[in-house]
């Protein structure tokens, strides 16, 4: 009798103890701060002078993920920075940071501050500020014009994958080229297919260049086009 007086007393304190314990929803916040080392090439156009007040454009240029997390010499393997390494010459300034991890998205709040500080301290014409990337830069290019809309005049994405379902927050008043390879086995040509068709449904200013029997490497068509550097230079933001 004892021992069952025992048992039920301990059945009835872990009853008690069950029922005091309840489930909490606790408000509490956190300031977090994320660092972000970049490495970046700066061109200058061969005219530029920093002693005068004239403005100039710039073009931000974003590498895909081939040139992510290694050295910063790995950028002259494609875009602009090989065109400069090559000797080609451009009209505006040329930003070209590097995402230092290999297999990381680009923080792309990082890229803005880097961008900012490069206009407080350069003569930019804040009204021509142009954005391109390749890829994985593609893709960010995206990203930023759909979380900044009123940041650049005009885009230039070489096979990206696109944000669909936030096509309406990119501004109407951005000019923007797309590129894609039909043979693209990485990103296939459907995801700019599908974003080009919504935007010009929407009323965008959007140009489409497809490449037959080019594959993932469609940057090395798109740009050596001459035309895209003339189309950039007349871009320019309304007031």
């Amino acid at each position: 009798m004892t021992k069952y007086i025992g048992y039920l007393f301990l059945l009835i304190i872990l009853l008690m103890q069950g029922c005091s314990a309840q489930s909490q929803l606790v408000e509490d916040e956190l300031e977090t701060i994320t660092i972000e080392n970049l490495k970046y090439y700066l061109y200058y156009p061969k005219d530029y002078d920093v002693s005068r007040q004239e403005k100039f454009p710039l073009l931000l240029f974003l590498h895909g993920g081939g040139e992510a997390g290694g050295t910063l010499s790995d950028l002259n393997t494609g875009g602009p920075p090989k065109l400069i390494e090559e000797g080609m010459e451009f009209p505006f300034l040329v930003l070209a940071p590097q995402n230092p991890h290999r297999k990381q998205w680009w923080n792309t709040r990082a890229i803005i501050q880097l961008l900012d500080r490069v206009i407080a301290t350069n003569n930019v014409d804040m009204d021509r500020i142009y954005l391109t990337g390749l890829s994985r830069g593609g893709a960010a290019a995206w990203e930023l014009a759909v979380q900044h809309p009123k940041k650049f005049a005009a885009m230039a994405v070489v096979c990206g994958m696109a944000p669909l379902p936030y096509a309406s927050w990119i501004d109407k008043e951005l000019a923007i080229w797309v590129f894609h390879g039909e043979e693209d086995k990485s990103i296939p040509i459907s995801e700019s297919e599908t974003m080009v068709e919504k935007l010009l449904l929407m009323g965008y200013d959007v140009k489409f260049t497809r490449y037959g029997n080019v594959g993932h490497n469609a940057w090395d068509k798109a740009y050596t086009t001459p035309e895209l550097y003339d189309w950039f230079i007349k871009q320019k933001r309304k007031p």
